[in-house]
């Protein structure tokens, strides 16, 4: 992908605090496993975005981490803001608008089914189209991507339920909206019981 100006890649992540991380997850295998998984899926996140040629913004939970997994020298940290998680996303968006990119995308960091071609493809579907959106199979959604302000789609949403994605396309239902593959985020102990790659962490 040649390099933009005015192209950001927004991450959001929770800083790697034990029993503070996936903590779904963690009621099935215990906090110290849960914290190992999150680690490992948030060092996926940085493979598959590292040498993506955009900039890259990382946004913490609770505060930046100056040295962790995500590079100084890839990814500008921020600290979320906001009383929910629609209102953080808003204003993430909104501070990458004031800085003057154009083309928007944000993703979480506990996607194992997503890749850098995935990513790129993100990004050009978003040159032909105001909006793209990441199908997760829990009925929410893994990547957000917009070219102009928006207010609707991060109010009235029952976060972390199965019903997130089909209201935001409601929201969007006379705009123009590019609907990625599926993919499945990690939240429960179902979505990786039958993973091969997760049963070093479950085996432990």
């Amino acid at each position: 992908m040649r390099k933009s100006k005015k192209d950001l890649l927004i991450i959001f992540t929770r800083n790697i605090v034990l029993g503070q991380c996936k903590t779904r997850l963690a009621k099935t295998i215990g906090n110290q496993k849960a914290l190992e998984i999150y680690r490992f899926l948030v060092q996926h996140t940085v493979n598959i975005s590292r040498e993506i040629e955009v900039d890259k913004w990382v946004f913490y939970s609770e505060h930046p981490e100056e040295k962790d997994l995500f590079d100084n020298l890839f990814y500008k940290k921020f600290s979320q803001l906001g009383t929910d998680l629609g209102i953080r996303m808003h204003n993430a968006f909104n501070a990458g608008f004031d800085e003057g990119y154009e083309r928007i995308i944000i993703i979480g960091s506990d996607i194992y089914d997503l890749d850098s071609r995935d990513l790129e493809k993100a990004f050009s579907e978003l040159e032909n189209h105001e909006y793209v959106l990441g199908p997760a199979q829990d009925g929410g959604y893994y990547l957000l991507g917009m070219k102009k302000r928006t207010t609707g789609i991060f109010e009235n949403k029952a976060w972390g339920t199965d019903t997130v994605l089909e209201d935001t396309l409601n929201d969007l239902q006379s705009e123009d909206v590019k609907l990625l593959e599926k993919r499945n985020d990690v939240d429960i102990y179902e979505d990786i019981a039958d993973n091969p790659v997760f049963q070093r962490f479950l085996n432990i």
